[in-house]
C-alpha cells in the first residue's frame, strides 16, 4: 500500500543529515524569493513588516523566558549541591503533599490481574498433574488385577499377539 503524499520512496539516501541538508537548501530559496519581492513593496509596507517582526521577536522571547526551566542536578562525591541533600523529583513520581494525597495500595491494584493469572496457571498444572497420576492407578490396577502375571506385558511375541487382528 502506497502513501497518498509519497507514493515513491526518495531516489536518495534519507538520513538526518541530508533531511536537514535539504531544508536548509529549501530555506534558502524561499528567502531568496521573499528578498527579491521584498525590492518591488512600497517604503511603507516594509517598515510595517520590520515592526511586526520586532514584535513577534519580543513575544517570543518573553514565552522563552516564561517556560520553567528543566531542574539540573549535580551529582558526585565532593559537590556542594550533594554536601546539601538536594534532590531531583520527577514529575508525577507518587510524593504526597498538602494537596496530593498518599497513593496508599491504588498503584499495587495493577497487580491484582497477573496474580489471578498466576493462580490459574498453578491450578491447571495440578490439576494436570492429577488427571495423569489418576490415569497411572487406573492402569495399574487393571494390570494387577488381571489374571495374567505384569511380566507376560514386558514379552515381546505377547505384545505382538495383541497387536494381531482377532477373527
Amino acid at each position: 500500500m502506497t502513501d497518498p503524499v509519497r507514493p515513491h520512496p526518495p531516489p536518495w539516501p534519507t538520513t538526518a543529515a541530508t533531511a536537514d541538508a535539504v531544508r536548509e537548501r529549501v530555506a534558502r530559496r524561499v528567502a531568496a524569493r521573499l528578498e527579491a519581492g521584498a525590492a518591488e513593496l512600497p517604503r511603507e509596507v516594509h517598515e510595517r513588516l520590520r515592526a511586526t517582526r520586532e514584535q513577534a521577536l519580543a513575544r517570543a522571547q518573553a514565552r522563552r523566558q516564561a517556560m520553567p526551566r528543566p531542574t539540573e542536578a549535580v551529582v558526585g562525591a565532593g559537590s556542594s549541591a550533594g554536601a546539601r541533600g538536594a534532590t531531583l523529583a520527577l514529575a508525577g513520581s507518587g510524593r504526597a503533599g498538602p494537596d496530593r494525597p498518599r497513593p496508599g495500595f491504588w498503584p499495587w491494584l495493577g497487580l491484582v490481574p497477573l496474580a489471578v493469572l498466576l493462580g490459574g496457571l498453578l491450578l491447571i498444572h495440578d490439576s494436570t498433574l492429577r488427571a495423569r497420576a489418576h490415569a497411572a492407578a487406573a492402569v495399574d490396577a487393571a494390570l494387577l488385577a488381571d489374571d495374567l502375571p505384569p511380566v507376560a506385558y514386558g514379552d515381546p511375541a505377547f505384545v505382538e499377539y495383541l497387536n494381531a487382528e482377532r477373527p
